[in-house]
């Protein structure tokens, strides 16, 4: 085997163990994507993610081509009880063994830009980057008709 060979087989076996890694370690569930109608120029994602590692994580990004900017977002409540969202750079922990939530009216993905209106139905594509587990693919469903248990209204910015 050339040397070239070599280190084609160790490079695709590095990428599968990072993919089986991400796959055995964060699970996504209960996702679901909203914008506030056929005209919004911004939608949010939510959902539930679990570390079923040993290690803390932490999701430090966030990709899809179903707008020109996606951030990973909270809400943050001013000296007079206004609350606005804020870009998290940092990310959000996962800790190990434990599930984040990423819903409304608290740390959500945040959609700027949409290339398309978010339709009942739909599917969003989105790539969810994690420090330790690497890139996670899942398709979020839009349920635009979904209500918060919280009663939190939906996003704008």
């Amino acid at each position: 085997m050339s040397l070239k060979s070599n280190l084609l087989a160790t490079l695709a076996a590095a990428t599968l163990a990072t993919s089986a890694f991400a796959q055995d370690t964060i699970a996504v569930d209960d996702a679901y994507a909203r914008s506030a109608g056929k005209t919004a120029k911004a939608g949010a994602a939510f959902m539930m993610i679990e570390n079923t590692g040993e290690t803390d994580d932490r999701l430090i990004g966030v990709e899809s081509e179903a707008s020109a900017r996606v951030e990973l977002h909270t809400h943050q409540i001013d000296d007079n009880g206004v609350a606005r969202m804020i870009h998290v750079e940092e990310g959000f922990v996962i800790p190990a063994g434990e599930t984040h939530m990423l819903k409304r009216g608290g740390d959500h993905v945040m959609f700027m830009g949409l290339t398309a209106p978010f339709e009942q139905g739909a599917t969003v594509p989105v790539t969810l980057i994690f420090e330790k587990a690497g890139e996670v693919e899942i398709e979020v469903p839009v349920d635009l008709e979904r209500q918060d248990a919280g009663g939190h209204g939906t996003h704008s910015n």
